[in-house]
């Protein structure tokens, strides 16, 4: 008995796999746990009056989490997992269709079994394509392997847009793009896909095909600020961007202070702890603080991108600019939508947004980065 269990304690290599963890670059995942950490400061002081603690509680257990979940996957090689992308796709894909007939929640069918499976797909998307260029040989300009891409990426881009949530959809157009373009895609290709966007925007709305709330979001973007009043505010869109710019503009250079606010923490800005969080860090910390915040943003990206330079892997090195391409079009979208940079979606703030599926999410992306980082030298184990 002692026998099998000191053969079964060496086929584990623990001691080997522990040993990885001082070559763990805790200062991406430490960055990572203070933009949390920023963020449900953020979640409290915006749904304290109104629910207490319960949704900064749920934060802070959903980040422990979070933690175990990503050290555990490290230990994990990525060219393992890669092996299950498959199934793991494949099991996304159905749930997404099981979503699509679930009950809807504000309008959307977005939710199942308490998890929004959308987030997820970010990550099963990521797996599959670098998965398929690697069996394919990084020959991503060949038409057959290119179809098969593009078919992998529009399965999940249909069913999370059909929910309906454009912004997510387009994530997942984000991350192909960033993957096929690191694996020398053809870049005339790539702009004249952008270039076939402005025609192809006409054509959806001509046709209706968006829902008049996605329309108003868009517009909102054309609504000069001193048309967006209690007048113009009848879209949901146009009264939380207006809330939106108010309170941020109201934060002015240091903000109101913690618990100081008067729109996040009343209730002014709908959804403030989950699309709208940026709103609050506006107010109460005001420029100093979306600072500080986007000077971690920063320092969180370019340590990605340097992960990815410095792997010899092409798997390696598609998988973290896959991620990095999801982190940077998800920030941008969701600040640029609260100072009317960008049309209103329901984007979450990376790191800073309430929500248990998106940071558990996000903490298993970057689980796949430290998993690369660990091994961009050479493979330590199976």
């Amino acid at each position: 008995m002692k026998s099998s269990f000191f053969k079964l304690f060496a086929k584990l290599n623990i001691p080997e796999k522990l040993s990885l963890l001082k070559q763990l670059d805790f200062f991406l995942l430490i960055n990572a746990v203070i933009i949390v950490a920023f963020g449900i400061l953020n979640i409290y002081t915006s749904t304290y009056n109104s629910s207490g603690t319960y949704f900064s509680n749920r934060q802070i257990e959903g980040l422990i989490g979070s933690i175990i979940v990503c050290i555990f996957l490290v230990f994990i090689d990525y060219k393992s997992i890669m092996r299950y992308s498959e199934i793991l796709y494949w099991i996304v894909i159905i749930v997404l269709i099981a979503t699509l007939k679930s009950r809807p929640i504000n309008g959307a069918h977005s939710w199942f079994l308490g998890m929004e499976p959308a987030e997820f797909a970010k990550i099963s998307l990521t797996l599959i394509l670098v998965r398929k260029i690697d069996v394919m040989e990084g020959k991503v300009n060949n038409l057959k392997n290119f179809l098969i891409l593009a078919f992998y990426t529009l399965i999940p881009f249909a069913l999370i847009y059909k929910q309906p949530n454009l912004g997510m959809s387009i994530i997942c157009l984000c991350i192909s793009l960033g993957i096929l373009f690191i694996a020398d895609f053809n870049l005339k290709v790539i702009l004249g896909f952008f270039a076939a966007l402005i025609p192809a925007c006409a054509i959806v709305v001509k046709c209706g095909l968006l829902k008049s709330y996605q329309l108003a979001r868009i517009t909102s973007l054309l609504t000069p600020d001193s048309a967006i009043n209690s007048a113009t505010a009848q879209a949901d869109s146009l009264y939380q961007l207006k809330q939106s710019l108010t309170a941020i503009g109201s934060g002015g250079i240091f903000g109101k202070g913690f618990l100081g606010s008067n729109f996040a923490s009343n209730g002014f800005i709908p959804e403030i702890h989950t699309d709208f969080i940026f709103a609050s860090v506006g107010e109460e910390w005001g420029l100093v603080g979306a600072a500080f915040l986007f000077i971690l943003y920063f320092i969180f990206l370019y340590r990605i991108i340097k992960i990815a330079k410095t792997t010899r892997d092409l798997s390696g090195r598609l998988i973290c600019v896959g991620i990095f391409a999801s982190f940077i079009f998800s920030i941008f979208q969701n600040v640029g939508m609260t100072i009317k940079l960008m049309p209103v979606s329901g984007i979450t703030l990376p790191f800073m947004s309430y929500g248990v599926s998106s940071l558990l999410a996000n903490f298993i992306l970057l689980s796949l980065v430290l998993n690369v980082q660990l091994r961009k030298d050479a493979y330590h184990f199976n």
